[in-house]
């Protein structure tokens, strides 16, 4: 099955009515699509409130792909508030508790930043945090070219598929070591993860001055031929492993929501279990 939705709720207008509140957008959301990346859990570990009201708001089928705590991927900026990583890998797993309970955990996703070279340090650390988050479904993207060089290709896969780990299938700019090749493997044979990050690769690079590189790097709407292409690909995926996630993460410019609902047209799916639509009743 091929699951297709957007990262985060709240920069897609487009989805809802005239002066929805950011309280209401989620509901409002999964209207829409059947699974979501959960961004804020990036940002702070997220309070048992928040993601009691998240579950609750969503429909019974409904799958979050939830983004590991940036303290445990080394994007950090500043204090990290935990005495010790086995506090913060602790206090994390505890806050995913009302997902699992509800059935609504696809994945925790670990993004790692593009300095995350490969070597054998981050391979142990890669192992540490399997171990750390047990039998948690994890998916892993990397962010430096290092992983898929020539030399490196073969035993990177080889090594998720031995620890276990989803394979975060990206489609972004060809900008160097800062990014990574779109490689259609899937290690994981019941669930595989794709996000999309568009194709700017001067934002992806360096912004235009004076503008907020997270107002730019995702600044690309794909093109017919650009989804027609990526849906054999999903299709290719989907003969590896039993379930494809695919995120639209090209927010900037709001198209990540069109393109979702493009290559949902492409591939015919039709998800049932979605939050009513409220009715339009001037239509």
């Amino acid at each position: 099955m091929i699951y297709i939705g957007l990262t985060g709720w709240g920069d897609h207008d487009s989805l809802y009515p005239p002066k929805t509140s950011s309280q209401n957008k989620l509901i409002h959301y999964s209207a829409h699509f059947p699974i979501v990346e959960l961004d804020a859990s990036f940002y702070a570990i997220q309070p048992e409130r928040n993601n009691e009201k998240w579950v609750k708001e969503t429909p019974e089928t409904f799958q979050f792909i939830i983004k590991a705590y940036q303290g445990m991927t080394g994007h950090q900026r500043g204090e990290i508030p935990f005495e010790t990583k086995d506090d913060m890998f602790a206090a994390f797993k505890l806050s995913l508790t009302p997902y699992i309970k509800a059935g609504k955990l696809a994945m925790v996703l670990f993004q790692f930043p593009p300095w995350f070279d490969c070597k054998k340090e981050n391979v142990n650390y890669l192992r540490w945090v399997k171990e750390k988050m047990g039998d948690i479904p994890c998916a892993l993207e990397f962010r430096h070219r290092s992983w898929f060089m020539p030399q490196f290709y073969d035993k990177t896969l080889a090594f998720m598929e031995e620890q276990q780990w989803i394979h975060s299938i990206c489609d972004e700019p060809q900008a160097g070591e800062g990014s990574i090749p779109t490689v259609l493997h899937a290690t994981d044979s019941r669930k595989t993860l794709v996000r999309f990050h568009g194709r700017n690769k001067e934002g992806w690079l360096r912004p235009s001055s004076g503008q907020n590189w997270r107002e730019v790097r995702y600044l690309y709407l794909y093109n017919e031929q650009e989804l027609k292409d990526w849906k054999n690909n999903l299709e290719l995926l989907e003969q590896q492993s039993k379930n494809v996630y695919v995120l639209f993460n090209n927010n900037s410019g709001g198209d990540a929501a069109q393109n979702g609902k493009q290559m949902m047209e492409l591939l015919d799916i039709e998800y049932k279990g979605l939050t009513p639509k409220q009715l339009d009743l001037f239509s």
